[in-house]
């Protein structure tokens, strides 16, 4: 599949091939919009997220959820799942079968960063409602290490669940990285839009955009996958 192009103009276009079907406004000043491509296995899906500044983040991923590719729109860097190196999968329909999902995944940049991903999601048994669309919330705690097994960063906090969608999305969260620093962000779902809504195909956000960013997290935040 073709490198996914950033939009051009007021309304988001993926790349040829795919098809856009769902646009999500988020807090903290992001906006992201939700393609499928046709030469693609069946289930995985593309996520681009841009902010006040445009389009700065691309993740791709399968219908467990599994990180397969993210691609950064501001130096370029690639990242990759390594299936072999990896011991557990992230699996969407364990979560949803048992109630928890254990994972210890390994990603490999185009700069030959390795990153491991240890931790767990789990269910909370609370729900929400936002423009019609019912999310369940979670719980997580993640763990990431470099190739040597050096910590780099603990993230933990909350995030949401679409069962229909097969979907994880942002909610409040902290990090912590090697040096001790904190920071906390929320990037909440604010509205849903689909074909035929307003706001659909929106590759400007809308929701917190006059606040000042006051407490910048200390270690780069990849959006949820």
């Amino acid at each position: 599949m073709p490198l996914p192009a950033a939009a051009a103009g007021p309304v988001y276009q993926p790349p040829r091939g795919c098809t856009l079907d769902m646009t999500v406004q988020l807090h903290n000043c992001q906006v992201a919009n939700h393609f499928r491509c046709a030469d693609d296995p069946a289930g995985d899906r593309w996520v681009s997220y841009a902010d006040g500044g445009g389009e700065y983040f691309l993740s791709h991923i399968d219908r467990e959820t599994r990180w397969v590719e993210s691609i950064s729109r501001t130096d370029g860097t690639i990242d990759r799942l390594d299936e072999s190196g990896s011991a557990d999968h992230a699996s969407f329909s364990t979560l949803l079968s048992t109630g928890r999902d254990d994972f210890d995944f390994v990603t490999v940049s185009s700069l030959g960063e390795v990153r491991r991903y240890i931790g767990f999601d789990e269910l909370t048994g609370t729900t929400v409602t936002i423009s019609g669309v019912t999310l369940e919330r979670t719980r997580f705690e993640l763990r990431i290490e470099d190739a040597a097994g050096n910590f780099i960063a603990q993230r933990k906090g909350n995030q949401f669940i679409n069962r229909d969608m097969r979907l994880f999305f942002s909610d409040a969260e902290t990090v912590e990285n090697a040096f001790g620093d904190h920071a906390s962000t929320y990037e909440a779902p604010a509205a849903f839009a689909f074909p035929g809504d307003k706001g659909f195909g929106a590759t400007k956000p809308e929701f917190d955009c006059d606040m000042m960013m006051t407490n910048l997290p200390p270690v780069d935040i990849k959006p949820t996958l």
